[in-house]
């Protein structure tokens, strides 16, 4: 994907994130992960209530960076994943259900994030079609199992973003169905809601204690 691709869909996802929070939530509760303080996290892929397959091994690999750049030591989700299938449990269902004892005395992680993918992928309409990435996430200290953070991330991008009518609004559905079946939006939909949803005013994750004090007053 080249740049401008990229930047249009962190467009997209901006434009969306901003119009499903018109209304200015209060900020988050924070005291159970100033208490916790974890330094390192480990990322369980997803369960999936979408019917794109893909779509939990799509999501965990665009989430691992925004954490990174928060400040934590994020787990390499590849070496989780195979070590976790290698150890009986090749499904994300059954990844979910591994005991967070278990998790923290095999690979020694602080917190825990684990997703629900709501919605996933493209759906085709009369005149237009829309790209959707939405997900619920929830930050789980594996010590005591409190709950320290959680947060959405909802992106969506439509073929009828440009406004062109009716007969710009057949082809934008016609190009963009042509242009789905050949490149998959999703992951940079996904990069943009994440890096959204982790770094929002008053809602997002607090900075870990590797990210550096100068990035802390940008």
């Amino acid at each position: 994907m080249n740049i401008s691709t990229r930047n249009r869909a962190l467009v997209f996802a901006l434009l969306a994130l901003s119009l499903v929070g018109c209304q200015v939530a209060p900020p988050y509760d924070y005291s159970a992960l100033q208490a916790s303080k974890p330094r390192s996290i480990l990322v369980i892929p997803p369960l999936n209530e979408s019917v794109d397959v893909n779509a939990p091994y799509t999501f965990i690999s665009t989430v691992s960076k925004p954490l990174a750049e928060k400040g934590y030591y994020v787990f390499p989700v590849a070496v989780v994943d195979q070590f976790l299938k290698e150890n009986g449990l090749p499904s994300p269902g059954e990844m979910n259900g591994v005991p967070l004892e278990k998790l923290r005395e095999n690979i020694g992680a602080d917190a825990v994030l684990y997703t629900t993918i709501n919605q996933w992928g493209q759906k085709f309409q009369l005149l237009s079609s829309v790209t959707i990435v939405d997900s619920e996430l929830k930050l789980i200290d594996a010590r005591t199992g409190e709950l320290l953070w959680t947060t959405r991330a909802f992106a969506q991008q439509s073929s009828s973003d440009g406004g062109s009518g009716l007969a710009g609004a057949i082809v934008g559905a016609i190009v963009q169905q042509i242009a789905g079946s050949i490149s998959d939006q999703t992951p940079a939909l996904s990069s943009g809601a994440n890096a959204m949803a982790i770094n929002a005013h008053n809602q997002g994750l607090l900075p870990g204690p590797y990210l550096p004090e100068d990035a802390h007053q940008q």
